[in-house]
């Protein structure tokens, strides 16, 4: 697949198997690896300050419907990077960087060589602006609102979100990931998040819409009637 201005070919695609929404009834408190929607993912456990690890294991017992994107909401950044069964293609041109993601028909364009504006509307997506250190592209991402969960399950943030990602294409084939995650009001030290994307020649980004999700209903339905999906 080629794009006007492109100089990377292809869509990337996480290697990491994920699921669409919610969990698999993983513990979000537990060691972690690398994944997709289903737990946090990264070098460590997310290192959530006291208050806020109870909040997280109150989502993760209702994650069938507390999770955003059961509520057709976008994953958000860096939520949307590691969502392994939803490809995303790279456009490049000599000042800006579009990301097109399967999942939910969404993109960010990155800004190269910018600055964040300061009227700034908190988003989903947050505002994201890069620059060129070698062969890595560091990407800066801010203003963002309060509505996702950072890297799975519970994993909820306010408005002081920072991230700042790391892009190294170490072969033809493979991007290296990282993210390192700032909310001062929820976290007691930054969260470095890490995945490895594939280059899949041939692959095309297909529709994907959230519409009339009845799972969040079924998931309630089931509370109700006293089937215990709760971690202690």
């Amino acid at each position: 697949m080629w794009q006007a201005g492109n100089t990377l070919r292809g869509s990337w695609q996480d290697t990491n198997a994920g699921v669409g929404l919610g969990g698999s009834g993983r513990n979000p408190g537990g060691p972690t690896v690398q994944s997709s929607t289903e737990r946090p993912a990264g070098a460590e456990a997310a290192p959530y300050q006291p208050w806020a690890a109870q909040k997280v294991l109150e989502a993760f017992n209702r994650r069938g419907i507390d999770d955003p994107t059961a509520l057709c909401l976008p994953p958000g950044v860096p939520r949307v990077v590691m969502l392994g069964l939803y490809p995303q293609q790279i456009i490049q041109t000599a000042s800006h960087i579009v990301v097109l993601y399967e999942y939910g028909n969404s993109h960010r364009l990155i800004r190269l060589n910018a600055r964040h504006p300061d009227d700034l509307i908190p988003s989903y997506n947050g505002d994201s602006v890069g620059r060129w250190e070698g062969d890595t592209l560091v990407v800066d991402v801010t203003g963002f609102n309060d509505r996702t969960w950072i890297a799975g399950t519970g994993t909820f943030h306010t408005e002081a979100l920072h991230v700042v990602e790391r892009y190294t294409r170490v072969d033809k084939d493979q991007i290296n990931w990282e993210a390192t995650v700032e909310d001062p009001n929820v976290l007691t030290k930054p969260w470095v998040l890490k995945t490895t994307m594939m280059l899949r020649e041939g692959t095309r980004i297909e529709e994907n819409i959230c519409e009339n999700n009845v799972d969040v209903d079924r998931y309630e339905h089931l509370l109700k009637e006293g089937i215990d999906f709760t971690r202690h």
